[in-house]
């Protein structure tokens, strides 16, 4: 019995001691007491998110601007994520670490202070870069954009050295390292930097813009979505994508069609021989009396405007229509170009012409009593019957 009493004794002894040694020499009661806290602050994250943002939301909406709108719902996600960081510094504080435990505990309470500040600002590049596009009048759309990719890039290059800064990892000596492996790189990495280099090209010289539809010789037509580092993208007709290399577009001939101040249309319109020169005059002054008095066309001497019997064809004769139209619209000057075409048709009808189409006349002359008769040779069957 008293064998027994001191095996039991000895048994609780020992899961005091697992108790009060816990791990890292930390009691177990002390783990769940800071596992607590953390769970607390957890619910309390879910609280906050629940009530004080939405609370936020709805006074941002009540302001007549926009731009505290986008703020809140961009800092979201990194004001949630401070009840975390909170909790993570309540717990370090409440297990009193031994020093080398509670210096790494310091460092990353620091690190995820810093976390959350420079994920914050990166959040907030985008609804700030509203101001930047006031820029727009000096700078490409594309330069404004690039440049808040390169804002953000220093957001994020600025808070990892910050972090590594706070675990005493030197940065000055990553930066060489990196110069030389950069090197290394860019011996290997040719045609990237090429890309890049004439990306920056085509935004400086303002060959086109995102939105822009260009047409790439012998490559691609379409529209640009966007200029990257690397390569532009370009969407067809056909809604098809085309990721086209910025070295491409710098040394090739491209076509930015949405430059253009007015849309060309310039047709040969083919009548029959059989018209008159008064016709031929009547439909030369309707087609031009229309144009210039249609104000969807652009007037001499803002543009050219010509409207001339230009050729004798091999069945028609053509009259050179050559005019602008004010709009640059694809599907506006495709209407202005119907409207024209019926009003031409109308036109050639009303001066008793028509239009011509492509034939060809034979013509076969017998000219009697010029040169000498044919000498036929009779046979011995009309001989002999004129014995």
């Amino acid at each position: 019995m008293v064998y027994l009493i001191e095996t039991l004794k000895n048994f609780w002894e020992l899961t005091l001691d697992v108790w009060k040694t816990g791990v890292l020499g930390i009691d177990i009661g002390r783990l769940l007491i800071a596992i607590s806290i953390f769970v607390i602050f957890l619910i309390l994250r879910r609280l906050f998110t629940r009530f004080i943002l939405a609370f936020m939301k709805r006074m941002a909406q009540r302001t007549g601007s926009d731009l505290d709108d986008q703020a809140i719902d961009v800092l979201e996600s990194p004001i949630r994520f401070i009840p975390i960081v909170m909790g993570t510094f309540f717990v370090i504080e409440y297990l009193e670490l031994p020093s080398t435990l509670a210096l790494i505990g310091d460092h990353l309470v620091r690190s995820l202070i810093t976390f959350s500040i420079f994920w914050a600002l990166f959040r907030l590049v985008d609804p700030l870069s509203q101001f930047l596009r006031n820029l727009e009048k000096v700078f490409t759309l594309a330069m404004v954009q690039w440049l808040v990719k390169a804002i953000k890039a220093a957001i994020i290059f600025i808070g990892a050295a910050t972090i590594l800064q706070i675990w005493g990892i030197e940065v000055g000596p990553i930066l060489a390292g990196l110069g030389l492996f950069g090197v290394a790189v860019a011996l290997g990495a040719q045609d990237l930097f090429k890309n890049l280099i004439a990306g920056i090209l085509i935004i400086a010289e303002k060959r086109f813009n995102t939105g822009d539809f260009i047409k790439v010789k012998d490559t691609v037509e379409g529209v640009v979505e966007t200029i990257g580092f690397r390569s532009t993208v370009v969407r067809r007709l056909d809604s098809a994508p085309v990721f086209v290399p910025n070295t491409q577009l710098s040394d090739s001939a491209v076509t930015n069609y949405s430059s253009r101040s007015h849309r060309r249309i310039f047709w040969k319109i083919g009548v029959e021989y059989r018209t008159s020169v008064d016709q031929l005059r009547a439909i030369r002054d309707g087609i031009e009396a229309y144009v210039m008095e249609n104000d969807a066309f652009a007037k001499p001497p803002e543009t050219l405007l010509f409207v001339r019997i230009d050729s004798f064809s091999d069945s028609s004769i053509d009259i050179m229509l050559y005019c602008f139209t004010k709009t640059n619209d694809w599907g506006e000057w495709l209407e202005i170009k119907e409207s024209l075409a019926y009003a031409i048709k109308e036109i050639v009808e009303t001066a008793g012409s028509a239009f011509a189409f492509p034939s060809q006349s034979l013509y076969i002359e017998t000219n009697i009593g010029e040169g000498p008769e044919t000498f036929v040779l009779p046979d011995s069957k009309t001989q002999e019957k004129q014995k």
